[in-house]
């Protein structure tokens, strides 16, 4: 009865925008994941005698400057920016946990990382994708290793100020006590603690890997025609503005959805893990 009552309360206590914000989500990844069965036209085929065609009921969203359907693209463009976004906060993760847990346990070798990662902090992120993009080309994996490297710093600084935070707490001064080993300490005992900070940045990692894919690809060195990608679909329709607004406008929306959707998930995730912040 207890449970329930908890459970009941912790349901009560889930912050809207976490609701709001996971709406959004869900729309994105069922459209990108059902983009197959939703998608009517084919999102490659090129039919001149059709282009620039207003919505209409056999082009809901119309078409663009070479016949194809702006629907079936936005769809197939969703899975681009998901498929590369779940992938770079995967590898964010992975690689800024690591880095993490080592500067913030290690206090020999926090200085020295650090200040590697101010480094590389000191240039905006999107500067540092932008510029690897444009080294080692355009391409799916080549930008997702690109935006990877640019956020992996700021994942690796919640990760440590989380540890700094907890190696020098009671049970952790216990475990080492005992005779514990550091990789048991760090892994049982210091990343459980972590693992908040860590889900809320990965949100927001997720909506700037999606900002930053559509912003390489409107650049020209991200995802490559006839790929179809938000930011190559607005880059595109720009010359067409004044004829074809909706080349420019459906993109567009898509990716303030998605990226707004990722920003109220992570706030609201923040403000319902955050005792402090509840009421």
């Amino acid at each position: 009865m207890r449970q329930k009552i908890k459970l009941n309360e912790r349901i009560k206590n889930i912050h809207p925008y976490m609701l709001v914000g996971g709406l959004l989500v869900l729309l994105v990844i069922l459209a990108a994941v059902l983009a197959p069965v939703l998608s009517i036209h084919d999102p490659l085929t090129m039919t001149p005698r059709n282009r620039l065609q207003p919505p209409s009921a056999q082009h809901l969203l119309g078409t663009d400057e070479f016949g194809r359907d702006v629907l079936s693209r936005m769809l197939y463009g969703a899975r681009i920016s998901v498929q590369i976004g779940l992938t770079v906060v995967v590898i964010t993760v992975i690689s800024g946990t690591i880095v993490g847990m080592l500067a913030g346990y290690y206090k020999g070798l926090d200085n020295i990382v650090m200040r590697f990662l101010d480094g590389l902090m000191a240039f905006p992120e999107i500067i540092i994708a932008i510029t690897l993009a444009a080294v080692w080309g355009a391409g799916m994996t080549n930008i997702i290793f690109a935006m990877s490297f640019a956020y992996f710093p700021r994942m690796a600084r919640v990760v440590r100020g989380s540890v700094l935070a907890s190696r020098d707490l009671e049970y952790v001064e216990a475990a080492r006590a005992i005779g514990a080993r550091n990789t048991y300490i760090m892994t049982r005992h210091i990343l459980p603690n972590c693992l908040s900070p860590i889900l809320v940045q990965a949100t927001f990692c997720f909506a700037t890997a999606i900002l930053a894919e559509a912003a390489l690809s409107y650049l020209g060195v991200g995802i490559k025609e006839p790929a179809p990608s938000w930011g190559g679909m607005i880059s595109q329709g720009r010359d067409f503005m004044a004829v074809a607004p909706w080349l420019v406008n459906v993109p567009g929306i898509a990716i303030i959805l998605a990226v707004l959707g990722l920003n109220l998930l992570g706030d609201g995730i923040r403000d319902y893990l955050d005792p402090r912040l509840q009421d």
